[in-house]
This record gives C-alpha cells, structure tokens and sequence, in this order.
C-alpha cells in the first residue's frame, strides 16, 4: 500500500525554478492527449473548481480549490486548496500538494511556455495588467525564461498597488517601474501579460503595435474577459487547450456568441504547437494571442514535476 506523500508549499518552493517547470510543460504535451473534466460550483463571488485529467503514462490528477475575489480584504488568500495524484499502474494516492504551489508554478509557466512559441524571441519590454499574486509569479517567471527582457512595466487600477509591486520585484539587470497610461505602455510594450479578475475588457486592439505578442491569463469564468473584440479579431489566436477554453471561458464564448469570431479562429493549442509541430509566429508583425486557460491536465504536469523534486531530496 502506497503511503501518499504530503508536500506543502515550504517544503518544494526552494527546489523549483521556472524554466524546469516551463520544460515540463512542453514535455508533457509530448505524451498521450490528456482527458479532463471541470466542475463549478456556486455563486461567482465565491466558487468550488474542481478540475480532473488523466494523462497516459502520468496518471491521474484532481485540484480542488474556492476561489472568492473578496478575500484579500480579509487578509486570506482568494485561491485556496490542494492537488491529489494517484499512481497510474493501480490508481494508488500517490500525494497531496498545496495547490498554491501547483498553481503558482502552472499558471506563470503556461504563460511562459505560449510567449516561447509566439513571442519574438529578442522581446525586450514586458507590461504585466495586475498586480496581484499572479503578477509577482509573472515577473520572475518571464525575467527567468526570456534574459532579453530589460523593462517590466507594471499597471493596476490602483496604481499604488502596482507601485509597492514595483518597489518590491528586484531583477538585476531590469527596469521595473508602474505606469499610469495603459493605452502608451501597451503601444511601447513587446509582450503583454493580463491577469486580472475582469468582466469587461481592458485591452483594446488599437494600442497593439506589429509584432505585439498578448498573454491573457484571468479571465477563467463564461462571464469574464480582458480583450476587447477587436483584439480577439484581429491577432493571430492560440489557446494552451482547445478543449479548456473554446467553449468554457468568457474571452472566446462571448465574442463567439456574439459572431465576432467562430471557433476555427483558434490556430492551434500546445498539442498542436509542441506535438504536432504547428507553425505559431508567421512574421515579425503578426500580433499573437494566447489565452491560458489552465486545464487539469497541466496542474498534473506540474505536479509531476514539483512530486519528482521532492523525491530526489530523500
């Protein structure tokens, strides 16, 4: 009988680093197409994900976790819950994380991995929208993974929270500051990355300039979304799944429903990207567009790798 492992956040965090986990991600795609299922339950101010996959080879995964956007007001995470893995070979718990882990690792790495593929590889400017938890993973994460970014520019509606964001994110060799005007720092930036917890669009197609690449992150719910229509138009549109986003996430449902773009605007996800060897970036104008969307299957992926961490340390 399998004693399953309990890993906390303390006990991996100084063992991980962002370009293993993004590393993970793309070898993951690599495998047998995932299988995985979604349940929300409750009200949107306050909800249970519960989101499953099983990958040949990996196994099966499970993260359970609420998410209430209000929490931070309390002092309390907004995201809080743990990540179960069983064994392939008997279906055996093999151990629990601390979904913080998982999530922080995966959801930055997700991102990094789709800018990997799409993004100009000399991108030196970076916008991050948000200046929350995500976007302290964002900084190191793209600092750690593209070495040619030399500003990170930082916009929230409170622009004091993107300022103590920017006081406290030290990178050596980058330029970290806040920025006020969203419309001048996205028209200045190489890469945009948008995490938010927005119902209404906050980036809006005319400030792109050629060659922009867009990673959209926060909108996870069918009445949420950061892109405006014309920007979910006219880019080029990646997803990391298709079937984690096509149908499920406001950013692609609503302009789908409302005819702006049908689901054969998506060129292509990771399977398509990694396994398949579809071609991302055509030119070096082209405005890219990846919407993370986080699926199961790559929470199991990245515990793998957190669980396989660990385990050498015994």
């Amino acid at each position: 009988m399998l004693t399953p492992r309990m890993i906390t956040y303390d006990d991996a965090k100084p063992l991980v680093t962002w370009p293993e986990a993004v590393t993970a991600l793309r070898d993951g795609h690599a495998l047998p197409k995932a299988k995985v299922g979604d349940i929300f339950l409750g009200p949107s101010e306050g909800s249970l994900l519960s989101r499953g996959a099983y990958i040949e080879g990996l196994g099966f995964g499970v993260k359970s976790v609420t998410v209430f956007g209000k929490n931070p007001g309390a002092g309390l995470p907004s995201v809080q819950g743990a990540m179960f893995m069983f064994e392939p070979e008997h279906g055996q718990l093999a151990a629990i994380i601390d979904s913080k882990l998982v999530t922080e690792l995966k959801t930055a790495s997700d991102s990094v991995l789709g800018a990997q593929l799409l993004a100009r590889p000399e991108s030196a400017s970076l916008l991050i929208v948000g200046a929350g938890t995500v976007a302290r993973s964002l900084i190191d994460a793209y600092s750690s993974v593209f070495p040619s970014i030399k500003t990170i520019r930082i916009w929230a509606r409170r622009i004091a929270q993107a300022e103590a964001l920017a006081q406290e994110a030290l990178v050596p060799g980058v330029d970290i500051a806040a920025v006020g005007d969203l419309a001048g720092a996205a028209a200045d930036a190489d890469i945009i990355t948008c995490a938010t917890m927005a119902r209404e669009p906050v980036l809006m197609g005319d400030w792109m300039r050629p060659g922009t690449h867009v990673d959209l992150i926060g909108a996870f719910k069918t009445d949420m979304r950061e892109a405006d229509d014309a920007l979910i138009s006219t880019a080029s549109l990646f997803v990391d799944s298709r079937d984690t986003t096509i149908h499920h996430i406001g950013e692609l449902t609503i302009p789908i429903k409302a005819g702006v773009i049908s689901a054969d605007a998506v060129k292509g996800d990771f399977y398509d990207l990694i396994g398949k060897g579809a071609e991302g970036r055509r030119s070096e104008d082209e405005v890219t567009l990846f919407k993370n969307g986080g699926g199961a299957h790559l929470d199991l992926m990245i515990a793998q790798y957190i669980a396989g961490k660990v385990a050498q340390t015994k």
